[in-house]
């Protein structure tokens, strides 16, 4: 039975790959607009340091931002800033160190951004794992929910003051990298563990659908408050990155044999992040799904708003977080002692 599960789970998986590379087959990459510099503005990218992510720093870069690059591999991060330095001699680029499988590291990371006094207008959700063997973190959690979905959830919580206090004028962004393979997924997000029929296949596409119910749950809850927040996610396709390097023998030897001609570049996937982090078109625009530069339908359990609210729950519990972003943020405000610049009238701040 559990080897019939897994099977299931692979054919699942890669019926929603086989449908989405004859979508790129047959239309261009999407190209973004030229966008306007956006000097003064700070952005984290967790996971920057190569793939899409990287390409995502220095699009961000290119627009004269700051960028932090937040990564679990020092060495990798430091190189990244090597490279990004070399290429353009006023990149503003810093690197710290982010484990998304601790807790303990994610709040020691968003500790150590506060003390910097930085403002936070951008937040891109970007790194995450696919594809592996079934693994524990220290906390307990499985590894790709851990990375993909609770690391992320917990650091986006925790930045959420910054990103309110941030504004210029303008609504400050989270962006959450998300994947097709969430429309495969069950609805069983209970078991944060994976105790059962393990499967690195399903506890990807799980770990996807879990990131995208917090997008459109998180937008609920800064919409019903008047935030100026806006929460996105982007799908940027099937991309030919070093996630596959988890694959079997002959799976790698067929994604090898078609990337060329069918996967898209990490440069090409990045240009829809950018544009989503950075366009004037969507400005405001918020608890979308995004593909190609626009909005799209996820699946049906996506926005199955009882499921939402049921992990946004069983989440903070695990986390031990107010379930109100209210109480959360007057809570940060005495404990991190985080100190803000006033607001605009324009962005719409609702306490």
């Amino acid at each position: 039975m559990a080897i019939l599960t897994r099977i299931i789970s692979v054919l699942k998986l890669y019926m929603v790959g086989v449908k989405l590379l004859l979508y790129q087959l047959i239309h261009r990459p999407f190209i973004s607009p030229v966008l306007p510099e956006q000097r003064g503005k700070v952005a984290i990218v967790t996971g920057g340091t190569r793939g899409i992510g990287y390409e995502i720093v220095k699009g961000l870069l290119n627009l004269g931002m700051r960028v932090i690059i937040a990564s679990h591999d020092k060495q990798q991060g430091h190189l990244a800033m090597e490279r990004l330095r070399k290429e353009s001699s006023e990149a503003q680029v810093d690197f710290e160190v982010l484990d998304l499988a601790s807790q303990k590291s994610v709040r020691e990371f968003a500790r150590w951004f506060k003390e910097q006094k930085l403002p936070l207008h951008i937040l891109i959700n970007n790194a995450g794992v696919m594809l592996r063997p079934e693994e524990k973190t220290d906390d307990g959690f499985e590894l790709h929910f851990s990375v993909n979905y609770l690391g992320h959830f917990l650091l986006t919580r925790l930045l959420l003051d910054a990103l309110m206090h941030s504004g210029m004028g303008e609504f400050s962004r989270v962006i959450s990298i998300c994947s097709s393979a969430h429309y495969m997924s069950d609805r069983n997000l209970q078991d944060f563990h994976s105790t059962k029929d393990y499967s690195s296949h399903a506890s990807y596409a799980r770990s996807k659908l879990a990131q995208l119910l917090f997008t459109y749950h998180l937008h609920q809850e800064l919409q019903s408050g008047g935030y100026a927040v806006t929460v996105n996610a982007v799908d940027p396709g099937v991309v030919d990155t070093e996630l596959y390097r988890n694959m079997s023998f002959l799976e790698k030897l067929a994604q090898k044999l078609i990337a060329s001609v069918l996967f898209r570049t990490p440069e090409q996937a990045a240009e829809t992040v950018v544009y989503a982090a950075a366009s004037q078109d969507f400005e405001g625009v918020s608890g979308c799904y995004l593909h190609e530069g626009k909005p799209v339908k996820s699946s049906t359990a996506s926005y199955d708003s009882e499921l939402q609210a049921e992990l946004w729950r069983n989440t903070c519990r695990l986390l031990r977080l107010p379930a109100s972003i209210k109480c959360f943020i007057g809570f940060l405000f005495k404990s991190l002692r985080f100190v803000s610049k006033p607001q605009k009238e324009t962005q719409r701040i609702c306490w």
